[in-house]
């Protein structure tokens, strides 16, 4: 039992600092939203929420000046402010934002929120592990090896949700009539939109390539076709 004490503590360590993380993000975005108020936005917004057999989608808007959507642990979806700065300047269109709270409510709707919990408590657990392995192997750098796999193994089921939550966007904004045409043509400018620029390799990156989820779209839409 003594052996085991560490994982376990690790496990608790996880749980109890992702409730923690989760009460304090949602105070932030309590403290820092307010609902979306846009005619043209609710309308395509409306049209998910009826393909959806849903009365409405609630979408607030997250009043930082970076460009993002995101999805709480509770559910709530939210388009940054510096998102719907773009919007209004013309350099985002209107069936382009659309498809982030479509992606959004996919990982809502996956459970990749709750999901998440289980991943972050697990990789504590197999952090702790391999860093008392690789500590008694490799003295010094055993730790910073260990840290460095479980970087690796988080950022291939980050990857794994993403590829998820942009299939569910786009059937979801093909069912509404909407069509991809918007999901695909964001993703093209994303980079420059964001401002990122010598980007870590794919297998370091926490989302995939953008040029990789718009050939994922298009390879869902030809699967469809074929069916």
């Amino acid at each position: 039992m003594l052996r085991l004490a560490p994982i376990l503590l690790a496990v608790a360590y996880g749980l109890i600092y992702w409730h923690f993380s989760a009460w304090r993000t949602k105070r932030e975005l309590d403290e820092r939203s307010t609902p979306l108020k846009d005619p043209m936005l609710e309308a395509l917004t409306a049209r998910l929420a009826r393909a959806l057999d849903l009365k409405r989608i609630q979408v607030n808007v997250y009043e930082i000046p970076t460009i993002n959507g995101l999805a709480a642990p509770d559910g709530r979806i939210f388009l940054t402010r510096g998102f719907l700065d773009r919007y209004k300047a013309g350099e985002v269109s209107a069936e382009e934002l659309v498809s982030v709270i479509a992606h959004e409510l996919g990982h809502v709707a996956l459970g990749h929120t709750r999901k998440r919990m289980i991943d972050f408590s697990g990789q504590n657990a197999v952090r702790v592990v391999l860093a008392t392995v690789l500590g008694r192997l490799l003295p010094g750098i055993g730790v910073l090896v260990a840290n460095g796999l479980v970087h690796l193994l988080a950022a291939g089921l980050s990857r794994k949700d993403e590829y998820e939550a942009a299939e569910y966007a786009a059937a979801l904004l093909t069912k509404a009539g909407i069509g991809t045409g918007g999901q695909k043509s964001l993703l093209t400018r994303l980079e420059s939109l964001t401002g990122m620029r010598g980007a870590p390799p794919v297998w370091l990156a926490s989302h995939p390539k953008t040029a990789d989820r718009g050939a994922a779209i298009e390879e869902l839409e030809r699967r469809w076709r074929v069916t």
